[in-house]
């Protein structure tokens, strides 16, 4: 029923938790493909390990020659190689609880027309063990209303206003027609924001439940993709590129919505001018305490034409 694509590369201090978390299920009904990105590290010996050990649930695949193709064509080998009705994604330094399928199955089939479903995600710092790291874990808000099903594209323009986050590729479960329909993930988006060039697909296509269970655990640490990006303060450069797809893409699917082309521009303009946003915020910041102030003051002050502007 469910098939697993557990992506990785160079990951050798933390893919046996991902896979012991999988094999800690209390739903048996999936299969679970290794898909492989050019490892040149010890992890690779460890899928192999696992796949032998468990010939019947277990695969590991490759690209040709064992390139590196980037987190979405790999995401993608594994989608075409699955055989289960519905997918499900985890990267090899997250962890699954073990009733993560159980539950989110149960959801899947108690709701039909719901295409994917996710939860809360908890923020991992003291996997470490560091006295530091304890009390720094924490569990995101869904910024949306749980257990309520969100059709297409309300999503989208949630996500771009930033009043929604995107949710945890390693948290979903999706239905296998969907991904059929949206062709899967984009190869030419290797690392930082492909998840959200996924989930924007999904957003135009697909109905979303969310729920307040907490069914992960999002590990941080220096080596993610996310944190190499930060450091290399590549985020609003590959937000711009996000941004451009997006664009061609929403005119490829005739969106024609103003809400999403008008949250679209905004959201654009933040990544092409970081420092005036910043300043935006900062200016809004100090104004906050004194804006209810200000507008008891233009009432009585300011001819009723002139508040109204």
């Amino acid at each position: 029923m469910v098939s697993i694509v557990l992506i990785f590369l160079n990951a050798e201090r933390y893919i046996a938790d991902a896979i012991d978390s999988v094999l800690a299920q209390t739903y048996s009904d999936w299969e679970l493909l290794l898909v492989d990105d050019g490892s040149t590290d010890g992890s690779t010996q460890t899928a192999l390990e696992y796949t032998h050990s468990f010939p019947n649930r277990i695969r590991y695949l490759h690209h040709p020659n064992r390139e590196n193709r980037g987190m979405s064509a790999a995401r993608n080998l594994g989608i075409s190689c699955s055989t289960g009705r519905f997918i499900a994604f985890l990267d090899a330094d997250d962890v699954w609880l073990p009733r993560k399928l159980e539950q989110q199955m149960e959801l899947m089939l108690k709701h039909p027309e719901a295409s994917v479903i996710y939860g809360l995600t908890e923020y991992w710092y003291s996997w470490t063990a560091n006295s530091s790291d304890r009390d720094r874990d924490y569990v995101a808000e869904l910024g949306v209303e749980p257990a309520m099903l969100i059709e297409p594209p309300v999503m989208l323009r949630l996500l771009l206003e930033s009043k929604a986050p995107t949710p945890a590729t390693s948290d979903v479960l999706i239905r296998r027609e969907l991904l059929d329909r949206i062709g899967g993930f984009e190869d030419s988006f290797r690392g930082m924001f492909e998840d959200q060039v996924f989930f924007s697909k999904v957003y135009l296509h697909g109905s979303l439940l969310p729920t307040a269970a907490k069914w992960f655990r999002y590990r941080q640490h220096a080596d993610s993709c996310y944190a190499r990006s930060e450091a290399a303060n590549e985020k609003h450069r590959a937000g711009l590129v996000f941004f451009q797809w997006l664009e061609q893409y929403l005119i490829q699917q005739g969106i024609t919505d103003p809400a999403i082309w008008r949250a679209l521009r905004k959201k654009r303009w933040r990544y092409r001018h970081p420092a005036l946003q910043r300043l935006k915020v900062s200016i809004r910041q100090r104004l906050g305490p004194f804006k209810a102030m200000l507008k008891q003051a233009a009432r009585h002050l300011l001819p009723a034409p002139v508040h109204r502007v």
